[in-house]
C-alpha cells in the first residue's frame, strides 16, 4: 500500500523542484489554491516553469505572486484574464510570459487523460475557433472534433481539506475543482492539507484522491486571502 511523506513544512514539500519543471496548480480562482506551497515554491527558487491552472492568478496572491517573482516562463489555462488579474496582463503584453489557451472542459480532461495512461483523445470544444487551428481534426458520426493530447505535469501542488496517515484525501466543497485530476496528471503530488487524522478515520467511500496518487503532504494552518488592489 501507498504512503505519503508527511512533511514538516511546506520549505521541505517543496524542495527539489527543477528550473523548466511543469507544475500542476489546483484552484478555480482562490478556491482550493494552495498558497502556502506556492508562497514555499516562491522561496524555494525554482525558475523557466511552466504552470497549468484554470486561471492566470489573482492580485498578488498565491498564483500571482509566483507570476510577479519572475518565475513562470509559460501559462496553460482557461481563463487568462479577469478584472484582477493585471500581473499577467502586465507580463504578457510585456512579452516576459507565454500563454496557451485551453477550454476548461478540455483542461480537466487532458490532465484526466494523462493520469488514465490514455494516448490522446478526440473532442468537439474548440471545433471552427482560432483554439483549433494546426490541430488535427476527424469527422465522426457527423461531426467534427479536434483531437487533443494529454497534459502531464512533473509536480502538482494542490490543497485539500483532511487526509490520514497514508495520504488519502477528502476535499471542501468547491475547493476540490482540479485536485483529483491534477493529483493523477503529476508525477509528483504534493497537497497542503488543514487536517491530518488518524489512518481509518476516514469514510473510505468518501475519499476522493487515493493515497496511491499523492507522494508528500503537509499540514498547515488555515489562512484566508483577499485580494487587494485589483485594478
Amino acid at each position: 500500500m501507498s504512503r505519503a511523506r508527511l512533511l514538516e513544512s511546506c520549505d521541505e514539500a517543496v524542495a527539489g523542484i527543477q528550473d523548466g519543471s511543469t507544475v500542476l496548480v489546483g484552484g478555480f480562482g482562490l478556491a482550493g489554491m494552495p498558497f502556502d506551497l506556492i508562497d514555499a515554491l516562491i522561496r524555494q527558487g525554482a525558475q523557466d516553469l511552466t504552470i497549468v491552472s484554470n486561471n492566470a492568478g489573482n492580485g498578488e496572491v498565491g498564483l500571482a505572486a509566483l507570476l510577479k517573482a519572475g518565475r513562470v516562463r509559460k501559462v496553460i489555462c482557461s481563463f487568462p484574464r479577469q478584472v484582477d488579474s493585471y500581473v499577467f496582463d502586465e507580463l504578457y503584453h510585456a512579452g516576459r510570459i507565454a500563454l496557451e489557451v485551453v477550454p476548461q472542459g478540455s483542461l480537466a480532461e487532458r490532465m484526466r487523460a494523462a493520469g488514465a495512461g490514455i494516448g490522446a483523445f478526440f473532442s468537439p470544444t474548440a471545433v471552427g475557433t482560432p483554439l483549433a487551428e494546426g490541430k488535427e481534426t476527424r469527422e465522426i458520426d457527423g461531426r467534427t472534433y479536434v483531437l487533443e493530447y494529454p497534459i502531464k505535469g512533473d509536480y502538482a501542488l494542490i490543497s485539500a481539506h483532511r487526509c490520514d496517515g497514508l495520504g488519502n484525501l477528502v476535499y471542501r466543497k468547491t475547493a476540490r475543482n482540479f485536485g483529483p485530476v491534477m493529483a493523477t496528471a503529476a508525477t509528483t503530488t504534493i497537497v497542503q492539507v488543514s487536517e491530518v487524522v488518524p489512518t481509518g478515520s476516514l469514510d473510505p467511500e468518501a475519499i476522493v484522491t487515493p493515497s496511491i496518487y499523492v507522494d508528500r503532504v503537509v499540514q498547515v494552518e488555515g489562512r484566508h486571502y483577499t485580494v487587494k488592489g485589483a485594478r
